[in-house]
């Protein structure tokens, strides 16, 4: 039955594998959106633009707590991806 089943979904190969790639695309993404040191990082970049005048005191403080809500965003949230409560 395997060997039968195998032949008669061979055609659908093309689709699992792009699907595959499409979740391992989600799953980089979301781990570079809520990594806490990518974040961090950003802050940093977003405090120095705040300190030389680059950025609007508004612009700033709107893109600080989109920041911040990522970074404390609930255990669970972004699917595969983990959020570690202890740093």
């Amino acid at each position: 039955m395997g060997l039968v089943s195998g032949i008669l979904t061979l055609p659908l190969a093309p689709v699992r594998v792009v699907l595959w790639l499409g979740e391992v695309l989600r799953d980089q993404a979301e781990h570079q959106l809520y990594d806490p040191n990518v974040i961090r990082r950003q802050i940093e970049e977003l405090e120095e633009a705040r300190a030389d005048g680059r950025i609007r005191e508004e612009d700033a403080n709107r893109q600080e707590e989109e920041l911040l809500g990522r970074l404390l965003r609930p255990s669970g949230a972004g699917g595969s991806t983990r959020a570690s409560a202890g740093d």
